[in-house]
Order: structure tokens, then sequence, then C-alpha cells
């Protein structure tokens, strides 16, 4: 098939032989052998020239997709031992969630972070991503969104801060320095679900992104409202204690994984996606699943 299909496309034994590294006997040999199988003429032979038969061309057609195809799928996986992967993510995300678990991940020392302090952009014609962890799930046209996790917000604060401040009730928090970050903060949310009324804001420092609320909150600077998933490990090890039952869902409490539906049978992005749906359920988190 190889050598009828190069035979077809130049319209010469010679030529195809060439870009083969074939002679063109052996060649010749390969179009009447197939002939033979398929029981049909696929040229019609004049002298020296040779044309394409109906059936030759309508196969012709069909192989040469087939085999380019199957190039690009090679290459695909080819390429995949090699280049780096590319994921745009939060600072927070990034910094709490991603970083500390890429040594899980097969190719984790090929990953190229590039943080996005607002929302991470889907425009995949203009972003150079493989991968971007967004918050939300809304339909976008040619993007596979997988919801990867969703993750309630609840007040946390250092050990330090909460003995100093006696913070015992929520009602406490209102004479206590809060932390606010620039992107759906939360504050006067947690505040109405506990049954209070918030506060007039801000009042405490402001900061563009999560990440460094979290950092000045581990540094006795005030509480901060925060994602569940994001302070996990800072609770773990005792920099962060969480402050009362109450807590919020909001629509950036949800983090998808999206990527170009035209790549979906992307090697590193299948592994990729297999890879953190796996870390998130391991912790308990659920909504959504990798592909199959």
């Amino acid at each position: 098939m190889r050598a009828f299909e190069a035979v077809a496309r130049h319209g010469s034994v010679k030529n195809a032989a060439d870009e083969l590294c074939l002679s063109a006997s052996a060649v010749s040999h390969q179009i009447r052998a197939l002939e033979d199988y398929l029981d049909t003429s696929l040229f019609d032979r004049r002298g020296n020239a040779l044309h394409l038969t109906l059936t030759g061309r309508t196969y012709a057609n069909k192989i040469t997709c087939l085999l380019d195809e199957l190039d690009c799928s090679t290459r695909e996986v080819r390429e995949a031992g090699h280049r780096s992967f590319r994921v745009i993510c939060t600072p927070c995300f990034a910094a709490r969630w991603l970083v500390p678990r890429l040594d899980r991940l097969s190719f984790g020392d090929r990953v190229r972070l590039r943080i996005s302090d607002e929302l991470p952009s889907t425009d995949f014609s203009s972003n150079e991503a493989d991968v971007v962890i967004q918050w939300a799930e809304d339909p976008i046209p040619g993007v596979i969104t997988e919801p990867l996790m969703e993750t309630p917000r609840f007040p946390v604060v250092s050990p330090e801060l909460k003995e100093r401040e006696n913070i015992q009730v929520p009602e406490d928090l209102l004479r206590v320095k809060l932390i606010h970050y620039h992107t759906c903060d939360g504050w006067d949310e947690w505040f109405r679900t506990a049954g209070i009324e918030p506060p007039v804001f801000p009042r405490g420092p402001l900061y563009p992104h999560c990440e460094l609320a979290i950092t000045a909150a581990e540094r006795s600077q005030g509480v901060s409202i925060s994602f569940d998933a994001m302070v996990r490990g800072a609770i773990a090890d005792g920099r962060l204690l969480r402050l009362f039952d109450t807590s919020i869902a909001m629509p950036y409490s949800i983090y998808s994984v999206a990527y170009p539906e035209a790549r979906r049978e992307d090697p590193m992005i299948r592994e990729f996606s297999r890879w953190i749906h796996g870390e998130a359920v391991a912790e308990g988190f659920a909504p959504g699943s990798a592909l199959a």
C-alpha cells in the first residue's frame, strides 16, 4: 500500500522508488502484488506511462488519508517522550496543590508551569498551553473541560494568632484583621452563612490572589478564608487551623482541567488527566473522572 500510494502521488515509479529507498522493480513488484490481492487493476499501463483507474484513484485518496493519520499518530507518540508539557494555572493551585505532587507524575520533570493571577485563559490558539487548570466548568466551544474537584472554603488562622486574639466563636472575627484577595473574596458570603451581618469591607490587607492571603495567614498577619484543598497541607503540618464548621461553596470553588478537543488523544494529555484525577480522588475530592 505504501508503494501504491507513493506512485499514485508522484505519478512515477522512479520517483516513488527514490522516496521509499527501493528499486523501481521492487516498487513495481509491490504494486502487482497489491493488484493481485485486490483482484483488480489500479493503473492503466500504456507504454511507459501509468494512469490511475477510477478504482485506483478512489483507493489512493483513502490510503493517503489513512497513512497521514498513521504518521501523525506515530509522531505524537515519539514526540511525547521528548517534548515539555505546558500547564497554566493559578499561583495558589501551583504552589499548594500541583507542585508538591509533580514527582508522582511519570513526566513531572518535563512540566513547564505558567502562572495566571486571574482566570487562566482557555484560548488554546494563543495561550501556548497543553492544559489549563481553571475555576468553574462552563462549556467552551472546541475545549474539553473536565471537572476536577469541588473544594469548600472556610476561615483559617495560625495557632499563634488564634491564641493571641482568643478567637472562640464566629463573632470574634468581627474584631480581628481579615485578609482579602481580589478574586471572589468570599468573606461577605461566609458571614451571612454563619448568620452574622458582614462588617464593612475591606478591613485588612488586600492581595491579588489566595496564595499570598494564605501565606499572610501562616505568618499570623490575619485570618484568611481559603479553599479546603489549598490549605490541607498547612493544617496537617500545624501551620494553620480551621476556624468553625461553617463553610461556603461558590462558583470559584470548582477546579477543572481544560484542553483542546482536537488533542483529546494526545498521550501526554491523557496521562496527565488520569494522573491529576487520581490525585484528587485519593484526597477525597470528587467531581469529574479521567479519560477512559
